[in-house]
């Protein structure tokens, strides 16, 4: 390790197995649907059958009389449940703000309307199904054709769009539409909530257990000190695990009120009902430029469905103000209500779809022009972030832009369509611009240099798979040169100093300022004591004169080698730790002083398409992201590498239908809702630039884990176009739509 002052150790940027992989690789680590405790009982819940009306009768009478049966709950039995007061942070967010059994009005095909709790969890699936529910019934609004009754809102506007687009001498004007996806983590969503009598602990499958533990007090009715959320592992989320859900709620209710703890597990059909999903969007994009190519007129128009109660806005142009130098844009937006549950955030929310519209849209204003792809990106670069005149703390898209047409090989592009052949095949090429907000939240952490010689590091966030366990013990690594086999690392628990949601790829932002601030302190205190112990040999020196590296305390202007370990000075001295405590501010949904944070990246995508067997294929994908510096490029490549593919789902193979009659989620299970498996995965090639972004933290560390599924939709379409002709605005890409495309 170096000491040297300013100098980022080598530990940072390292690419180090992840040290919580031995125990998921071994089946040690243990997940929320793992827990099992003594006089535990199941809960199954009943999911209306209907999308709209309400309940007439509920005859629970069979149910309690069946084998294993402890109770059936339902409104009239389960005790009082509240709404969480609304806060514009995510110290107590939730998406779904109606609690489960609130009244009997059903807003949704699959809402609960009771819960079965049984000895076992076939006993209470069979209890669950004998439920008898009449209902009156409406036909929900399910479809797919989005109009706004009322004005869009105006998120960002500058110039004036109309004039500019009407006068422009080359433009388009085009709708783009995504579908409802649907977030299918392996790992179901499950609760396991104990009640001692006063107090809850519950075992979460949750994205943010600081945030889960407040709304659960709200809803319970408890100080928030009544409650502790426990989430040590999580098998993936991709945002569907951020914020509580009404099962959740049920759980804890069921367990306070039959004095036993309960497990409740989804079923995968309910993952697709009752848990959010990426709603549809539907984008008018009005795009002019110059007939030299630079951009005059950007103008996005979207709508987005959410459910009945609640109001969830897609923020489809959160990129669109920043990304491209242009004098007049507007980006405005409306809400259509929908028998569906409510949507929530899933990976890149916002600008995931938002980028498929606005790139397909540059895509095909650059052909219009005549001009290459790149080319036109290029040209309509800003010096600055128009949408607030900020400076760009850190931006390398044109970079990015450079060094993927280069690897890609873009230069041998012919732009004809249907121009480029391999044998049968027609190959396609395309590319896309991708970016995504750079931010942080509060967070706390504590350090503690211990007199066995091990670190433990402690903060209340939590590993949901992209790698956060190993990153705080990397930090700490380079902080006291302590090497990573004797550092502990602590997460996933409401008991620890408070840590961030995972969630806007900005967890890896947020703890770094935190952990490096407690091991600062804790090697003050270290260092502190070692010049006041009297058995130690630099009794009697200035504190500040001393350094802790490799783990070994040293005079500064002397060799770490020359020094003692660490641990011997505090064993010496009869103290078991030297602690620190961290803490640092968050910016997220703070107006930026300063500068504008972002990532930026490019995507450059090659097809195939085999007009005789009518088959398309995504062959070959080379990625470039601007990220700030990469802690642990492994992780990080992993995080892009399954974006990309997520990206070819999302593409390809994702939507999640609606039966117009009851709203019930038709293709809600593994067999119908398709998504790209191994087999669809094409050659990767990722590159992270690695320019330290030091205005979010001393490393200069972004996030990665959703910047890489944006633009991917885009890029492939635009390679779908150049292979096929066939330019697709609406996802995902049907074989139907190219049948009639030239052989």
């Amino acid at each position: 390790m170096a000491s040297a002052e300013n100098e980022i150790p080598s530990i940072i940027g390292t690419a180090v197995p992840r040290i919580d992989g031995p125990l998921k690789v071994s089946g040690n680590a243990i997940y929320t649907a793992d827990f099992s405790f003594p006089e535990m009982v199941y809960a199954v819940p009943v999911c209306s059958t209907v999308g709209k009306g309400s309940i007439t009768k509920l005859d629970t009478s069979h149910a309690e009389k069946m084998s294993g049966v402890v109770a059936i709950l339902h409104r009239e039995n389960i005790g009082r449940l509240y709404r969480s007061a609304r806060e514009m942070t995510f110290n107590a967010y939730l998406d779904e703000r109606r609690p489960p059994f609130e009244n009997d009005l059903i807003y949704y095909n699959g809402q609960y309307v009771a819960l079965a709790v049984a000895g076992t969890f076939e006993q209470a699936q069979a209890a669950a199904a004998a439920v008898q529910v009449v209902y009156r019934s409406e036909k929900p609004e399910v479809d797919d054709n989005l109009e706004l009754e009322g004005g869009l809102e105006v998120a960002s506007s500058r110039g004036d769009t109309a004039t500019a687009f009407a006068s422009a001498p080359v433009k388009i004007e085009e709708t783009y539409v995504t579908p409802v996806e649907t977030h299918n983590p392996i790992e179901l969503h499950a609760s396991v909530s104990i009640w001692d009598g006063s107090k809850f602990t519950l075992y979460e499958t949750t994205q943010g257990v600081v945030n889960h533990r407040a709304v659960l007090a709200q809803v319970l009715g408890v100080p928030i000190e009544n409650v502790r959320v426990i989430s040590r592992f999580l098998g993936s989320g991709f945002g569907g695990k951020l914020f509580p859900w009404p099962h959740s709620a049920l759980a804890a209710a069921a367990s306070r009120k039959l004095n036993r703890p309960v497990k409740l597990v989804l079923s995968r059909g309910m993952m697709f009902s009752n848990v959010g999903h990426r709603p549809l969007t539907q984008q008018k994009v009005e795009l002019a430029a110059t007939p030299e190519g630079k951009l005059v007129s950007f103008q996005q128009d979207y709508l987005n469905h959410t459910s009945i109660l609640d109001d969830y806005k897609e923020n489809c142009g959160e990129a669109t103000p920043y990304l491209y130098s242009v004098p007049n844009l507007r980006v405005a937006s409306g809400l259509v209500r929908r028998n569906v549950g409510t949507p929530t955030a899933m990976r890149g929310p916002g600008a995931v779809p938002g980028l498929f519209a606005t790139e397909s849209a540059m895509d095909e204003l650059a052909i219009k022009l005549k001009m290459d792809p790149v080319e036109f990106r290029l040209l309509n670069e800003p010096e600055k972030d128009e949408s607030n005149g900020l400076p760009f703390s850190s931006r390398h898209f044109q970079e990015c832009l450079r060094v993927g047409a280069t690897k890609f090989g873009w230069s041998k592009r012919n732009p004809a369509v249907s121009s480029m052949r391999e044998g049968d095949l027609i190959l396609g090429w395309g590319t896309a611009a991708c970016s995504w907000v750079a931010a942080r939240f509060p967070c706390e952490a504590n350090v503690e240099l211990r007199s066995d010689g091990t670190v433990r590091v402690a903060c209340a966030t939590q590993d949901i798979g992209t790698g956060t366990y190993t990153i705080l013990a990397q930090i700490v690594s380079a902080k006291t040169g302590v090497p990573l086999n004797r550092i502990s690392v602590v997460l996933g628990d409401t008991s620890l100093p408070p840590g961030p949601i995972s969630g806007g790829s900005m967890a890896t932002a947020s703890v770094i300022p935190a952990v490096c601030a407690a091991s600062d302190q804790a090697i003050a205190t270290l260092l502190f004591n070692a010049t006041k112990a009297a058995n130690s040999p630099f009794s009697g020196k200035a504190f500040k004169e001393l350094a802790l590296t490799n783990g070994r305390i040293h005079e500064k202007n002397s060799p770490p080698d020359n020094g003692i370990p660490y641990e011997t000075l505090l064993r010496n001295a009869n103290v078991s730790e030297a602690k620190g405590s961290g803490h640092s501010e968050g910016s997220f949904l703070k107006q930026a002083e300063k500068y504008s944070t972002h990532s930026f990246g490019a995507h450059f995508v090659e097809v195939t398409w085999d007009p005789g067997i009518a088959r398309l294929r995504v062959r070959r994908v080379v990625t470039v992201i601007d990220a700030g510096r990469i802690i642990n490029p492994r992780p990080a490549r992993n995080q892009i590498e399954g974006a990309i593919v997520m990206g070819i789902g999302m593409a390809l193979f994702e939507e999640t239908r609606y039966d117009s009659q009851t709203g019930h989620p038709i293709n809600n299970n593994l067999a119908d809702y398709c998504m790209a498996v191994n087999a669809d995965t094409p050659e990767i090639d990722v590159t992270f630039l690695d320019h330290p972004d030091t205005v979010l933290n001393e490393y200069g560390a972004r996030g990665v884990g959703e910047i890489g599924l944006a633009g991917i939709a885009p890029a492939i379409t635009a390679a779908v176009y150049h292979a096929s002709g066939v330019r697709i605005r609406r996802l995902p890409v049907q074989i139907e739509d190219l049948l009639g495309a030239p052989a």
